[in-house]
């Protein structure tokens, strides 16, 4: 419950809400916020210690506000992981892929501005939509979760929207974006108007590809595209795959246009030294960072194929196809008593997404493990309370 008092000001759109965020709960299996569940290699931590001893004396200077060799860094990490190699002034860093979002929304979105998704997707878009006053729309997608494309491309023709999002793979779902439907999206929003803006204006298509890293062997990444399309933004993210959630690091791959519009909006000396240091660190370490990836893949699809095996009501669960490090599974009649019962168990999941689902992320095989039986015994507990309720009839 909020403890903030009637007597201070809050802005009138903000009474009654609350803060954002998972449960951050103290219990043996924590498989609620799709993070990398393996700590960093000593050689790796050794070289965060070591660059951020060498910029320690000078932390009573500010940092470089335009993180260039950060920015290289994101650069030369990009032209290996996606084939692209873009130049410093079209990548962009920040705190985490989540500051990149809100600068988006700073820069494009406002009052007489508005942003569309392709729900079910990432709640926090329709947070930074709030916090900037940017009037956020929806078309929705298909019952299978991939993007209906055509209503999409619709639904920009009807708002006018300043900001197109869709994330691939994309959360909570797991669903991974086609190029060719981003192509798709790309040339809609390249012959439509924006409401509110001058004439000859178009909408930007932001791709989050905060988890593409986990996708499978072949899949491209939309960054491929950027150097063709003025009007691309592509989000990325450490926190995940680059097992470097703790540091708070994301970046922007967009046309040199869309970066000077994000440098108009972002805050002076934004991102630490300390942060730089450590982002620069783990980069000279990419192979150990990513060491991890494809087991988490294939972890992942061996949880969706177990899952995809167990039955509740007597049919068996539905499992979204996931190009992530989580699964999104369903459908119950009470997806509160289901968390809270595997709760107790110690494990942690995550109720997100649609009416019905849940959402585990892949943890260590242990944790896998646990949350395996954990689940096994709730199914069990759930079948026994059913066939109680039948024999008392």
């Amino acid at each position: 419950m909020s403890a903030i008092p009637a007597s201070i000001p809050l802005r009138n759109d903000l009474l009654g809400e609350e803060p954002y965020g998972a449960p951050q709960l103290d219990v043996p299996v924590c498989l609620n916020v799709n993070e990398n569940p393996y700590q960093l290699e000593a050689s790796v931590v050794e070289s965060i210690a070591k660059r951020v001893a060498e910029i320690a004396p000078t932390l009573n200077r500010y940092p470089d506000r335009e993180h260039l060799e950060l920015r290289q860094a994101f650069s030369d990490y990009l032209a290996k992981e996606s084939g692209a190699r873009l130049r410093v002034e079209q990548l962009w860093g920040a705190n985490g892929s989540n500051e990149i979002m809100l600068q988006l929304f700073q820069a494009f979105g406002g009052p007489g501005r508005t942003a569309l998704g392709c729900d079910p997707t990432y709640s926090m878009y329709p947070e930074y939509a709030r916090d900037t006053f940017t009037t956020w729309k929806l078309a929705h997608r298909n019952e299978d979760f991939t993007l209906d494309v055509a209503g999409t491309i619709a639904a920009i023709n009807e708002y006018g929207p300043s900001m197109v999002l869709v994330t691939s793979p994309n959360n909570p779902t797991g669903t991974v974006l086609p190029h060719e439907q981003i192509e798709a999206l790309l040339d809609a929003c390249e012959h439509a108007a924006v409401s509110g803006a001058p004439e000859g204006a178009h909408p930007i298509l932001v791709v989050d590809e905060a988890y593409i890293e986990f996708r499978d062997s072949g899949t491209p990444s939309a960054v491929a595209l950027v150097s063709k399309h003025r009007n691309l933004a592509v989000s990325r993210t450490m926190s995940k795959a680059f097992a470097f959630a703790g540091a708070r690091v994301g970046y922007l791959a967009a046309d040199e246009g869309i970066i000077d519009a994000v440098r108009i909006v972002r805050m002076p000396y934004h991102l630490s030294a300390v942060t730089q240091a450590a982002a620069l660190a783990a980069f000279e370490h990419t192979d150990e960072q990513l060491s991890t990836v494809e087991h988490l893949r294939q972890t992942r699809e061996q949880t969706a194929s177990w899952l995809a095996q167990q039955r509740y009501r007597g049919a068996n669960l539905r499992v979204a196809p996931s190009g992530s490090n989580f699964v999104l599974f369903g459908t119950f009649d009470n997806r509160e008593a289901i968390f809270q019962e595997l709760l107790d168990r110690g494990v942690l999941i995550r109720v997100v997404g649609p009416e019905g689902w849940l959402r585990v992320c892949m943890g260590t095989d242990e944790e896998m493990a646990r949350f395996r039986k954990a689940f096994t015994e709730v199914l069990s507990r759930t079948v026994m309370a059913e066939a109680r309720c039948a024999s008392a009839r």
